[in-house]
C-alpha cells in the first residue's frame, strides 16, 4: 500500500473515531438539552457522570484528524480553510462554548439560576457544534463549499440526529438504574427513526439540486454503505428492545461507519468534488513518510493511555 493511501486511511480512521466517540458526547448535550419528567435531573446526572471523564479526550481524533489533513493535504486544507471559514469558525465556537459550560455549570450547582443558566448554554452548543460540522462536510460533497445551501444544511441536522441516536445508544449501559436506563432506551428508539426520516432529506435535496453528488450515491460502494446503515439501524432497535446494550452500542458505532462509508465511497478518489482528489492535493512523498512514522511512534503512547483513560473511568466504573 502507498504512503499516500495509507496516510488517507489514518485520517479517515481519526475521523470515524471521532464521529463516534465526539458524537456520543455532542448527542448527550443534546438529551440534557431535552432532559424532561420526574427524572430529568437524575438524567441530567447521568450525562455528566457519562461524559465527565473522557469528553476532553475524545476531542483529540478532531485534531489528529485536522493536523492529517494540513500535514497530507495541504491545498485541500488551505481551500476548505479558506472557503469553509464560516461554518468551520462557528463549529469551533461551539465546541468552546460547550466545554466551558459543562464546567461552569458543575462548579454552579448550588446556584440554581447559574446552573440552568450554563445548562441552556451546554445544550445550544451541543447543537450548534454538530450541526455545523455537518454542515461542512455537505459543502464539501457539493463541491462548490456552498455551506449555506438547503443540501449542506440539511447534512448538518442529520449530523445533530445521528449523534443524539449514538448517545442515547451510550447511555443506556451508563444510567445506573432500570427507570433511567428504560428512559435511554425509549430516546434511543425514536432517535433511530428520527435518523431514518431526517436522512432521506439531503437525499431528496440532491436528487434535484446536486445531480452529480446523487450520481455519486447510486454507485456501488455508497449505495452498498448506505443499505447497510439502514440495517444496522434496524438491529440498534432490535438490539434496545432486547435489552442488550453492548451489542446496541456495536451496531449503532457500526451504523455511524457505514454512514461515513457512503460518504467517501461517494467522493473517492475526491476529496473535494471537482477540485481535489487525492493524489493532486497529497503533499511530497517524504511528507507522507515522516507523518506516518510519527503517526506509529505517537500511536505507542497514545493508543494505551486512552484505553487505560477508558479502562479506569469506564470499564471498571461500570463492573
Amino acid at each position: 500500500m502507498s504512503a499516500l493511501a495509507l496516510a488517507a486511511g489514518v485520517a479517515v480512521a481519526a475521523l470515524t473515531l471521532y464521529a463516534v466517540f465526539g458524537g456520543a458526547d455532542f448527542g448527550g448535550g443534546v438529551w440534557d438539552l431535552l432532559a424532561s419528567g420526574p427524572r430529568r435531573a437524575r438524567q441530567r446526572d447521568a450525562i455528566t457522570n457519562a461524559i465527565g471523564p473522557v469528553w476532553e479526550a475524545n476531542h483529540v481524533w478532531l485534531i489528529f484528524a485536522w493536523v492529517a489533513l494540513f500535514t497530507c493535504f495541504p491545498p485541500a486544507y488551505a481551500d476548505v480553510c479558506t472557503y469553509l471559514n464560516a461554518p468551520l469558525t462557528l463549529a469551533l465556537l461551539g465546541i468552546v462554548l460547550r466545554g466551558a459550560a459543562f464546567v461552569f455549570r458543575n462548579y454552579t450547582s448550588d446556584n440554581a439560576m447559574l446552573a440552568r443558566t450554563w445548562s441552556v448554554v451546554f445544550g445550544a452548543a451541543s447543537l450548534i457544534a454538530p450541526f455545523f460540522l455537518g454542515d461542512t462536510i455537505g459543502a464539501l460533497a457539493t463541491g462548490r463549499y456552498a455551506w449555506t445551501s438547503p443540501f449542506a444544511l440539511a447534512v448538518g441536522l442529520f449530523n445533530v440526529t445521528l449523534c443524539a441516536q449514538v448517545a442515547a445508544v451510550f447511555l443506556i449501559a451508563e444510567a445506573r438504574d432500570s427507570a433511567l436506563r428504560d428512559d435511554f432506551r425509549r430516546s434511543a428508539i425514536s432517535a433511530t427513526a428520527a435518523v431514518w426520516i431526517v436522512g432521506l432529506v439531503p437525499v431528496l435535496l440532491a436528487r434535484e439540486a446536486e445531480p452529480r453528488l446523487f450520481a455519486a450515491l447510486l454507485g456501488p460502494t455508497a449505495r452498498t454503505a448506505i443499505v447497510l446503515a439502514v440495517l444496522l439501524g434496524l438491529a440498534v432497535m432490535l438490539m434496545v428492545a432486547l435489552r442488550n446494550a453492548r451489542g446496541a452500542r456495536i451496531a449503532v458505532a457500526a451504523e455511524v461507519v457505514a454512514v461515513l462509508a457512503g460518504w467517501f465511497g461517494a467522493q473517492a478518489p475526491e476529496l473535494v468534488p471537482g477540485r481535489w482528489t487525492l493524489a493532486s492535493a497529497a503533499a511530497p512523498p517524504a511528507t507522507l513518510a515522516a507523518f506516518l512514522v510519527a503517526v506509529a511512534g505517537g500511536a505507542v503512547v497514545l493508543v494505551p493511555s486512552l484505553i487505560y483513560l477508558f479502562a479506569v473511568f469506564k470499564i471498571r466504573a461500570r463492573g
